[in-house]
Parts: structure tokens; C-alpha cells; sequence
């Protein structure tokens, strides 16, 4: 099957995303245990940061990107406070109540999430291979993440039911970026204004006590603009980005490789094992992808472009 070079590139830009978001884990871990800054109040910083940054890259290198009118407002309100305010909060949340293992694995349910709602939301096609693509997909990362014991799902009906949320809130950001593709010139002024209203969200469940926790300790703050500025802000616009190019639910299947990909990353500079399981685990989240992958894609006549200027 002839596959585009257009969703060729989507697939490239969205696997560099991912590989960006990846790296998160480690700098959140050093700022959540050594400078012992909270997690919501993290959430707030690194978005806040990435919008004003964004937004001020934007005024200098391409000003037009900055327009938006009242008629975009609703849709950034569900993209930015509702959408990745909500996912931020929820992943804490699931974390807390579920422990990590859980909460990945629950929170990489978006692919199904994904595949579901892009056929009523963009009218996407809901196939078999897809189906069946986002079930190992989360096989995978159940494997991955160390959840596949009876043990680590001992939890509580809402730990479950936020966990899902979480799935459900990326399933939603991933469709709005989508759909933003067919609205906004640049996927910069999806990127930049959506993590505004993200930060305005956060901020209403901030606590002075918690949000300065850090203080004067400068290299926390440089740890944390750096985690804003360098794979926050890179894995998000390169994600929003491959939209242009992807469907929805394709995306969503290639950014439940994060898992794997920070696992690697764990052998190869923290010397951490995998242990067989985890293996087996890659190897069905990357056999998930290439199946999708193997689906006729549509031509670059019909994918949706970027448009010029």
C-alpha cells in the first residue's frame, strides 16, 4: 500500500515529539524528590512558561500567528483550560491514587479513547486494525509499566475512574489538535495559546505556599525552565504539529511509544534492567504502531495541509 510522503512526515515529526516527551520523566522526578516542589504547582510553572515563551517567540518571528479572533476563544478554552489543564491535574491525580504503574497504564487508554471518538468527532475511520492496534497498545504498556500483577491494581473505583479520565483527556487534546489543523495557519498559535489557557486553568487549584515552595533555589527554577523550554515545549509543538498531517487516532498510537522510549532511555543513562516482560511490552506497543501504520493512508491530495504564510 502507497503510503504519502505527507504522512510519512507526520509520522517522523510526531516519533521526535514523543522521544521529546520522554525525557520528561527524569526532570520531573529530580524536581518532585530533591527541591520537593508540588505536582499541580509543576504542572502550572512548565506551561506558563511555555505560553509566555511561545508567545513571545511568535511576536518576534511571525506576529501574524499571534491573531486570533473572539470566535477561537471558545476553542481554546476547551483545547488549553479544559483539555491539557485537565489532563495535568488528572495525571497527578492518577499517580497519587493509583501509583505510577497504574496511572501509565490507564493514562495510554487514550489511544482507544482516540480511535473511538475520532470517527464521531472528524469522521474518522474506525477499523478492525485500529481496534485492534490500540488493545495491544495498552497490553503493551500494562507490560511495560510493571502493571501486568494482580498486585498493582489494588486501587479504588475513583483511582480507576480518574486514571481514565486522564486517557480521555489526552484523547480529547489529540482531537482538537487535529481539528485546529483545518482552522490555524501555524500549529505555533495552537501550541502557544492553548498552554495559556492551560495555565489559567492551573492556576485556580494553586496554593502560595506550594507554588514559590522552591524559593531562591535557582537551579530548581533553571531545572524547571529548561524542562518548559526543552522537552515540554518541543515534544507539545512537534505533536501538534504531525496533527497536520495524521489522523487523530494514528498520533494518539504513536505517543504511547513514550513508555518505551523512557524505559530505553533508563537502561542506556541510569543503568536501570528491563526485565523480560517489559520487553515483550516494547515489542507490542511497537508492533501496535507499525500495524496502524500499515493501513492505506489517504493521498497528499487529501491530508490536510498547512497553509501557506
Amino acid at each position: 500500500m502507497k503510503i504519502s510522503n505527507t504522512h510519512t512526515r507526520g509520522v517522523l515529526i510526531a516519533l521526535a515529539g514523543t522521544t521529546a516527551w520522554a525525557t520528561t520523566g527524569i526532570f520531573i522526578s529530580v524536581l518532585l524528590n530533591r527541591y520537593q516542589l508540588a505536582p499541580l504547582a509543576l504542572a502550572f510553572w512548565r506551561d506558563l512558561f511555555i505560553a509566555v515563551v511561545a508567545l513571545a517567540g511568535l511576536r518576534v518571528l511571525r506576529p501574524a500567528a499571534l491573531r486570533i479572533g473572539r470566535k477561537d476563544l471558545p476553542f481554546f478554552f476547551a483545547y488549553g483550560f479544559v483539555g491539557l489543564a485537565t489532563f495535568n491535574a488528572m495525571w497527578t491525580y492518577s499517580v497519587k491514587f493509583n501509583g505510577a504503574a497504574v496511572a501509565t497504564v490507564l493514562a495510554y487508554s487514550s489511544p482507544a479513547f482516540t480511535v473511538l471518538l475520532a470517527r464521531v468527532v472528524l469522521g474518522e475511520a474506525l477499523t478492525v486494525r485500529k481496534l485492534v492496534a490500540a488493545l495491544v497498545c495498552l497490553l503493551g504498556c500494562a507490560f511495560v509499566a510493571r502493571a501486568d500483577s494482580i498486585a498493582a491494581w489494588q486501587v479504588n473505583p475513583a483511582g480507576i475512574l480518574v486514571g481514565l479520565g486522564t486517557g480521555l483527556a489526552f484523547a480529547c487534546y489529540s482531537l482538537a489538535g487535529r481539528w485546529s489543523a483545518r482552522r490555524f495557519a501555524s500549529s505555533w498559535t495552537v501550541t502557544a495559546y492553548g498552554f495559556l489557557f492551560a495555565a489559567g486553568g492551573l492556576a485556580l487549584v494553586q496554593r502560595p505556599a506550594t507554588l514559590f515552595s522552591m524559593g531562591t533555589e535557582w537551579r530548581g527554577w533553571a531545572l524547571l525552565l529548561f524542562l518548559a523550554l526543552g522537552p515540554s515545549l518541543v515534544g507539545f509543538a512537534l505533536f501538534t504539529r504531525s496533527l497536520r498531517d495524521l489522523p487523530a487516532s494514528t498520533a494518539g498510537l504513536i505517543a504511547a511509544l513514550e513508555p518505551v522510549l523512557a524505559a530505553l532511555m533508563a537502561v542506556v543513562f541510569l543503568g536501570e534492567q528491563l526485565v523480560q516482560m517489559q520487553w515483550l511490552g516494547a515489542a507490542l506497543i511497537l508492533g501496535a504502531v507499525v500495524l496502524v501504520q500499515l493501513e492505506a493512508q489517504p493521498s497528499v491530495s487529501t491530508a490536510v495541509q498547512e497553509p501557506a504564510g
